[in-house]
């Protein structure tokens, strides 16, 4: 399998669906906007986009399945399987704000190979496939080399309804905002994996996610040189529901300090 060529053919896909949401923004009407649960919004933007990209992936690859956000498709591969989000960010975009965008990964049996994170605001497109290095509109890109928590710019997302562990985490978000040059929640968590691979962050936590929030840009991480793990340094990061995304050289120090406060007990 080619995945380079394969990838090649999703960023042109993931362009052309990328103009259809850039001009539905000029003419979106909050009115528009369905509820799917407590701060979960979806609109016919995100379900036209998911359906555009559903059929122009099954041209590229017929015997591939789906993971989609919005279950425009829920048939399931034998050995590839697609993972979308249409519209990462809807919450932004419905306000009339960036950063949102469209993530695509592949998989391959119980591997990702390949990922596109597309950002419409900035038409900026990162990308990257098993064995690759990371790029950003043709241009090679690397997480940091920042060497401490204490000089760290942190990334993070809130939870839309799991407030379960809500105290747990604002209390690791006070840690990170007061020993850190700044933390940053941005919506989008797509972007924000992609903003690691190319180093605007160092390091990036989030719970309460979806496979389609971050299945492309674990691929872009890591072909970046960074490295994944859930809040326990383990490897149930994809279908886990939590993730850290970090440089090599913070990611043992912030791993831990994230651990201690999202699993004080273990």
């Amino acid at each position: 399998m080619n995945f380079e060529d394969i990838c090649r053919k999703v960023i042109e896909v993931t362009r052309e669906t990328g103009n259809f949401i850039r001009n539905e923004k000029g003419n979106f009407s909050r009115e528009k906007v369905e509820v799917k649960g407590l701060n979960d919004f979806v609109s016919y933007v995100d379900k036209t986009s998911e359906k555009m990209l559903v059929e122009a992936l099954e041209q590229i690859l017929p015997e591939a399945g789906f993971i989609a956000e919005e279950g425009t498709s829920n048939r399931k591969g034998e050995t590839y399987n697609w993972i979308i989000d249409p519209l990462d960010g809807t919450t932004n975009f419905i306000h009339g704000l960036y950063p949102f965008a469209i993530s695509i990964a592949l998989q391959q049996n119980d591997e990702l190979v390949m990922g596109v994170i597309y950002e419409i605001g900035h038409d900026e497109m990162f990308y990257a496939w098993k064995g690759s290095k990371a790029y950003l509109n043709d241009k090679e890109i690397s997480v940091t080399k920042t060497e401490k928590i204490k000089d760290a710019f942190v990334a993070t997302g809130f939870p839309y309804s799991d407030f379960g562990r809500f105290q747990d985490f604002l209390k690791s978000l006070e840690y990170f905002i007061t020993n850190t040059p700044g933390v940053r929640r941005i919506g989008s968590a797509a972007t924000d994996m992609a903003y690691v691979a190319c180093g605007r962050f160092d390091t990036f936590y989030e719970y309460s996610l979806s496979p389609w929030d971050v299945a492309a840009g674990i691929v872009i991480v890591q072909q970046a040189g960074g490295k994944i793990c859930d809040f326990n340094g383990g490897d149930n990061y994809l279908f886990g529901k939590e993730i850290i995304a970090s440089n090599t050289e913070i990611f043992d120090e912030f791993k831990d300090i994230v651990k201690s406060f999202m699993y004080p007990t273990n």
